[in-house]
């Protein structure tokens, strides 16, 4: 029996308090325009793999305090190609996970890149 209620996508939502400005700003951290704009105040990048996305709204709340993680194959060629864009990438940890490493917009939502452990 299928499951009618089988989660098939998932969006990260991220509170900003100036939806231009942000909108400028994650452009350049995920390296292309938003793919929609279902309303004044949201837009929505898509197709990350297994179905995720990524949505930046303006309303009631307080901007900040959000967070994503987006993995990435390799963290020294995406915190490269990160500041080639002319955005900050932090310090890069290593841990049992495998690497890490974090920027934050102008609201104080927190982006991380993951790079999971290579397999031995």
């Amino acid at each position: 029996m299928s499951n009618p209620l089988m989660v098939q996508g998932l969006y990260a939502a991220m509170l900003v308090s100036n939806l231009k400005a942000a909108e400028t700003f994650y452009s350049k951290v995920l390296g292309r325009e938003p793919d929609d704009r279902p309303m004044p105040t949201l837009i929505q990048w898509r197709g990350f793999g297994m179905a995720a996305g990524i949505q930046l709204f303006e309303g009631a709340g307080t901007p900040g305090g959000s967070r994503m993680t987006l993995v990435v194959p390799d963290m020294a060629k995406a915190k490269a190609e990160l500041e080639g864009r002319g955005v900050h990438l932090g310090e890069i940890s290593e841990g049992t996970y495998g690497k890490i490493a974090q920027l934050a917009d102008k609201d104080g939502n927190t982006i991380t890149f993951a790079e999971p452990p290579k397999s031995p």
